[in-house]
């Protein structure tokens, strides 16, 4: 009972979060004039040009992920891993973050790839994943400070408010703290690594992790790397001139929306929604954008592209009906 009552808690409490999110932002909203916009207003050809980088930003992750798969010995179909990568972004939908298992599985199931490996190379991805979006807002933080402290000074958070309740004492203390966590961390799976499963369990995820120093054609994973950011990038700033509104901003309105909505979809709601919607909002009227435009240009959006998420999802679980699990070959 106790378990039941976790999972419903994991699969409510995200929903509750960003439909409470919504309601606080739509609770004025005049729903029955977006059909006048879908149908009228917006230029819908830019939403389809959309679509393909959408799609491809997907497949180079799949594609990307079997190539890290190959130095821990794993070699999953390359149609399998692009296949578990439009799943795990449809399942997300409803339990998020279930995903990264549920693509894990998918190749456990049908490729017969193993699952701690497989977690330890998404563990990785996910590493470089941050550490490059950490780069780009960096980047693009300096670029367009005046609109970030803009953007700060809207929503009640002040820069400068946080690094003063922090005194010399305070950072020490702060640094201690986390070593000791790591050092506790360190001992913790140093104790459950005495259980033969869990230590087993912790060296493939382990293998997976390092198996980006062994992938065999670097400049190919850095292609894939920029290439499924770009492709994202270019999956939201097509949809800019799809509305009156956001026809005009250009490239760096663009950049700085995106960073922020995808900092926003960490918090653990589906696809997303709600933090993204209020964190793109925010930004959009910071540059000019009216409210009302700004509540179209997030909730058509949005929409559209989770959709196309569940469109992929659906044709990816129709394709995996129909693939063959490959054999196990026992060796003698």
């Amino acid at each position: 009972m106790k378990k039941l009552a976790g999972k419903i808690f994991k699969i409510i409490l995200p929903l509750i979060l960003g439909g409470a999110i919504l309601y606080w932002m739509y609770r004025d909203f005049d729903f029955h004039s977006v059909s006048k916009i879908l149908f009228k207003e917006m230029n819908w050809m830019w939403m389809l040009l959309s679509f393909p980088f959408g799609i491809l930003a997907q497949a180079f992750r799949g594609w990307r992920w079997k190539q890290t798969l190959q130095p821990v010995g794993e070699n999953p179909r390359a149609s399998t891993a692009v296949h578990s990568i439009f799943l795990s972004y449809a399942v997300s939908l409803v339990i998020p973050r279930i995903g990264e298992f549920a693509r894990c599985g998918v190749l456990k199931h049908y490729d017969n790839v193993s699952f701690p490996k497989a977690i330890g190379t998404v563990v990785s991805e996910r590493a470089i994943d941050s550490i490059l979006v950490l780069l780009i807002a960096l980047f693009t933080f300096l670029y367009q400070f005046k609109v970030f402290n803009l953007f700060f000074d809207e929503t009640g958070t002040s820069i400068h408010s946080i690094l003063r309740s922090f005194s010399f004492t305070g950072w020490i203390v702060t640094a201690i703290c986390g070593i000791a966590v790591i050092i506790l961390l360190y001992y913790l799976f140093k104790r459950l690594s005495i259980i033969d499963k869990v230590r087993g369990t912790l060296h493939g995820i382990w293998q997976g992790v390092i198996s980006l120093k062994d992938v065999r054609n670097v400049p190919l994973f850095i292609f894939y790397t920029l290439a499924i950011w770009g492709s994202y990038f270019l999956h939201y700033y097509l949809t800019f001139f799809c509305f009156t509104s956001t026809s005009n901003l250009g490239m760096s309105c663009a950049l700085v929306t995106f960073i922020v909505g995808s900092i926003a979809v960490i918090v653990p709601t589906p696809n997303g929604a709600g933090p993204w919607h209020f964190a793109v909002k925010t930004m959009l009227i910071l540059y000019g954008v009216a409210e009302t435009d700004a509540l179209y240009f997030v909730l058509i959006v949005h929409s559209v592209q989770t959709l196309l998420v569940v469109l992929l999802g659906l044709y990816a679980w129709l394709a995996l009906a129909f693939t063959k699990r490959r054999k196990i070959i026992v060796k003698d």
